[in-house]
């Protein structure tokens, strides 16, 4: 039986505005979204910023690939259907977060360019920060710490990013970090850097 969607449905705007929510945590709302092969330095690199901003009194929450599909995407596979509906999952989650005034730290591979693309276009302008995790698969293939780059090469795994499925890198993303030449500490301070210039927390 086909799944029938729900029409008779009404959005409620609460009493508290998003203006008030961000006067109230002292900062603006955004996601972080960060995109790139497998092992590329994502989840790192958002985890350590994350706690970054932390200790300096900001509220950030990382939504991480692996652990959302622990609970809330679960039920997903990684054909190249589910991958989307994935990212769009992720999408409406982090556009509330972004919405309660939260930084909110997406570590995804989101290997299609139309998927990331749609969810920047559910947000406002300057909400959505698109960062490219740029390391070389050569890198990525060295560190491999789960050894899925291992099971791909050898057939045992199929559609994995970069092997046997294709990897888009964002064309004009707002920062690109070459994860091959900074540790996590130097990549989180570039995107603590940008964050402070563009006002999203202040100095």
């Amino acid at each position: 039986m086909a799944q029938q969607i729900a029409t008779n449905i009404t959005w409620h705007e609460g009493h508290v505005s998003r203006t008030a929510r961000e006067a109230l945590l002292k900062q603006k709302g955004v996601t972080v979204w960060l995109t790139g092969l497998p092992s590329s330095g994502k989840s790192t690199i958002g985890f350590t910023l994350e706690h970054e901003l932390i200790q300096r009194g900001r509220l950030a929450y990382v939504l991480d690939g692996d652990n959302i599909r622990h609970g809330l995407n679960k039920n997903l596979g990684f054909s190249a259907a589910d991958r989307t509906e994935n990212i769009r999952r992720i999408g409406e989650v982090a556009k509330l977060f972004t919405d309660a005034g939260l930084i909110t730290i997406t570590s995804f591979i989101s290997p299609y360019r139309t998927d990331r693309d749609a969810v920047r276009a559910n947000m406002k302008p300057g909400e959505f920060i698109e960062v490219f995790i740029n390391t070389p698969i050569t890198v990525c293939e060295q560190r491999d710490p789960k050894g899925l780059y291992k099971k791909a090469r050898a057939g045992e795994l199929k559609g994995f990013t970069g092997v046997d499925d294709p990897y888009e890198a964002p064309l004009h993303p707002e920062i690109t970090i070459a994860a091959d030449q900074l540790n996590p500490q130097q990549a989180a301070r570039q995107l603590l850097d940008y964050l402070l210039k563009a006002g999203v927390i202040p100095a």
